[in-house]
């Protein structure tokens, strides 16, 4: 294989625009550049040409604390500290109250199961959340999201290790977690980028369909 030089260019004349409170779905086969676009909006890095805005302002005009705030993430392996079910909640929002951690988990779909276990809110979730399931982690980190309510989301591939019962009720959650708000969305699986105002095809860096 060829030697890739750092100085080869990932994205290529990579042009769109997101409007406020849509749904914009990315997808494409792997190293197509979808992670590294969703990485470029909190500045895990920066672009070396061209420019992203939010509402007419450079990113890189803004500080991070202020972008990073108003950007909220869901991974397909959603972190989880070894803490309690609130410690986890109260990253997002320190002072939530517990109507407001309650409010979050019934819109992503995990209450019943919180209140279902014998210390509730205060349960262990174990190192990287093992006690809980695939599906329970992804609607706590989505009860997290809505914690912080931010104006921007990022799902990269959100339900993709997910049964299709899991995925059902991620998917539901979702929906609360997407409503009036900007999103990026990263999907292999067609029934996540169905609702989406607009899919824009990646291959090999460059936009091949819209």
């Amino acid at each position: 294989m060829p030697e890739v030089r750092d100085s080869e260019e990932i994205l290529k004349g990579i042009t769109f625009s997101a409007l406020p409170g849509t749904v914009t779905a990315l997808v494409g086969p792997s190293g197509a550049g979808k992670t590294t676009i969703s990485a470029l909006l909190p500045r895990l890095y920066d672009v070396t040409s061209g420019a992203i805005k939010i509402d007419g302002q450079d990113l890189r005009d803004l500080t991070l604390t202020s972008l990073r705030d108003s950007i909220g993430v869901v991974m397909q392996d959603s972190h989880l500290f070894h803490d309690t079910i609130t410690s986890n909640l109260r990253y997002a929002k320190a002072d939530a109250t517990i109507e407001e951690m309650k409010a979050a988990c019934q819109a992503a779909q995990i209450w019943d199961l919180i209140t279902s276990l014998p210390n509730g809110l205060e349960t262990m979730v174990g190192e990287r959340g093992h006690r809980l399931s695939g599906g329970e982690k992804q609607r706590l980190a989505i009860a997290r999201l809505l914690l912080k309510s931010p104006s921007i989301v990022v799902l990269d591939e959100a339900t993709a290790h997910l049964d299709s019962e899991n995925e059902e009720l991620v998917q539901n959650a979702l929906a609360s977690a997407l409503q009036g708000r900007t999103s990026i969305v990263i999907a292999h699986r067609l029934s996540t980028v169905m609702s989406a105002d607009q899919i824009i095809v990646l291959e090999n860096g460059l936009i091949r369909e819209r």
